[in-house]
């Protein structure tokens, strides 16, 4: 069957690291520069996302676009959901963090359970790729009050500027750790995931917020507007890509546990052998 997620290279990262940082901006947009609020601010994503995802669940193969719509969108929510536990509930970062990394663990453990393969490349049925997004909202929720508590004065305190150096050596590490040590390679990616979004979101903070807050002063939507049109080259250059070179197709899913053939969610192609060549 035709592939539903991309191979996670990177150009993954540098494009889910673009998508990160749009949603800081973007959710303070809406929130904070339209006046919406953190609650009609996400309702109204919500409701968008959901649209989007609907589509992104029906479709038969990887659309680049449509895939990176979606993780923006759930960036975007994240960070308004983040904010309204964090700030207009009263919670605290600490709390929303925990609350929030309970509700990722919870969804992790309900995958693993599944029997649905844990490698994000070959999620192939329904019910894995609604874990998988499931789990994307949870991260992103998770990364923004991570990295406000890192930087904030209401958690650690440490600054925008040092809060990303740190996360930027946190990350470097997990890279040496993909390529010289043993540890799981999906731990690593989903560690890595989280990670990307508190980045995310001390480098839209430092972009957005004037100078006299630590940032360079090109506001929400100035910020926004410069995120776009970097993730749009990038999305751009993969929808050339993978036309170039296509994903090669998935066998179809078995359960992870039972090794039962399960109900694949996109196209069922059929691939036929070739004819066989003679040596010299």
């Amino acid at each position: 069957m035709l592939r539903k997620l991309p191979h996670i290279t990177a150009l993954f990262w540098a494009i889910k690291i673009l998508a990160t940082t749009l949603g800081e901006t973007a959710g303070d947009f809406f929130s904070q520069t339209l006046g919406l609020g953190t609650l009609r601010a996400a309702m109204l994503l919500l409701a968008v996302l959901l649209v989007a995802l609907a589509i992104q669940l029906r479709a038969g193969h990887f659309h680049p676009a449509l895939f990176w719509i979606v993780v923006v969108l759930t960036s975007t929510l994240g960070t308004t959901i983040s904010d309204f536990i964090n700030y207009t509930s009263g919670l605290g970062q600490l709390t929303g963090a925990l609350i929030l990394g309970s509700g990722l663990a919870a969804v992790m453990l309900i995958w693993w359970r599944s029997g649905q393969t844990l490698n994000v490349e070959n999620v192939a049925t329904l019910t894995g790729e609604v874990l998988f997004w499931v789990a994307v909202i949870f991260s992103n929720s998770l990364g923004t009050s991570t990295g406000d508590y890192l930087a904030s004065d209401q958690g650690l305190g440490v600054g925008l500027l040092p809060a990303a150096l740190v996360l930027t050596a946190a990350m470097l590490i997990l890279l040496a750790a993909h390529y010289f040590t043993k540890i799981n390679a999906m731990l690593l990616f989903w560690i890595a995931f989280i990670l990307t979004r508190p980045w995310g979101a001390e480098v839209g903070n430092i972009l957005s917020r004037s100078r006299d807050h630590g940032g360079v002063g090109l506001g929400n939507a100035g910020a926004s507007a410069i995120l776009v049109a970097a993730l749009v080259v990038l999305v751009g250059y993969q929808i050339l890509d993978v036309r170039r070179h296509p994903l090669e197709p998935l066998p179809l899913p078995l359960n992870r546990h039972t090794g039962q053939l399960q109900r694949p969610n996109g196209d069922v192609i059929t691939v036929t052998a070739g004819p066989p060549v003679s040596p010299g």
